[in-house]
C-alpha cells in the first residue's frame, strides 16, 4: 500500500501563479478564511439584532428565508440548502413549528417526503428578512464605490469557484485512489 502523500504546498499547486501564504510565519488572523468567518459572524449578529422583535435567531431566520424565497420545499432540500444534517434540520423545524412559523406535512404523492409550508406568521416574519439583509449588508459596504463593490463580488465569486473546484478535485482524487486499480489497490 502506498504511503499517503503530504498535501501540496502553495508553491506546488498546479496552475498557481503566486503563493500568498507560507507555513512559516502563517498568521490565521490574516487569512481569507478567518476574515470571511469574522465578517459572516458580524453580519449574522447584526441581522439577529435587527430581527430580535420577531424572536428569530440567526440559525432560525436562514431556513425561514430559504423557504420564503422558494429555495426549498421539503425537509431534505432545506437541510441541503442550510448545510445541516437531517437530525439538526428536524430539531430546527421543531423550533420553527413550535413558534407557529411553519407547518410540516407528508406528501400525498410520496409519504416519505415531508413538505414544509410557511404559516401566515411565518410569511409575515420572513417578509421582513430581505429588508434587514439589505440594510445590514449596505451598512457594511459603507464607503465602497459601485466599481469596488462589483470587483469585490467578482473576487469572492472567483474564490468560491476555486473552492468548489478544489473540493470536487479532492473528492475525485479520493474516489480514484480508493477504487480498484487506484493508487491504494493491493
Amino acid at each position: 500500500m502506498k504511503k499517503a502523500e503530504k498535501p501540496a504546498s502553495p508553491e506546488q499547486v498546479p496552475g498557481s501563479t503566486a503563493a500568498f501564504y507560507c507555513a512559516s510565519g502563517y498568521q490565521p488572523e490574516q487569512s481569507l478564511g478567518y476574515l470571511m468567518r469574522q465578517i459572516l459572524n458580524a453580519l449574522g449578529q447584526e441581522v439577529e439584532q435587527q430581527l430580535a422583535h420577531t424572536g428569530l435567531t440567526n440559525a432560525q431566520w436562514i431556513p425561514l428565508f430559504k423557504l420564503y424565497v422558494g429555495r426549498a420545499t421539503t425537509a431534505a432540500e432545506l437541510a441541503r440548502e442550510c448545510n445541516l444534517d437531517a437530525g439538526a434540520m428536524t430539531r430546527m423545524l421543531d423550533r420553527l413549528e413550535a413558534k407557529g412559523l411553519c407547518r410540516r406535512e407528508r406528501s400525498a404523492a410520496d409519504r416519505r417526503v415531508i413538505t414544509i409550508t410557511l404559516t401566515e406568521a411565518g410569511l409575515e416574519a420572513a417578509s421582513e428578512i430581505p429588508n434587514v439583509l439589505s440594510r445590514v449588508q449596505n451598512a457594511n459596504l459603507h464607503g465602497f464605490s459601485e466599481d469596488e463593490f462589483q470587483m469585490l463580488r467578482g473576487f469572492l465569486r472567483r474564490i468560491l469557484d476555486n473552492a468548489n473546484t478544489n473540493v470536487k478535485s479532492t473528492m475525485q482524487d479520493t474516489l480514484t485512489s480508493h477504487s480498484p486499480g487506484g493508487s491504494h489497490a493491493a
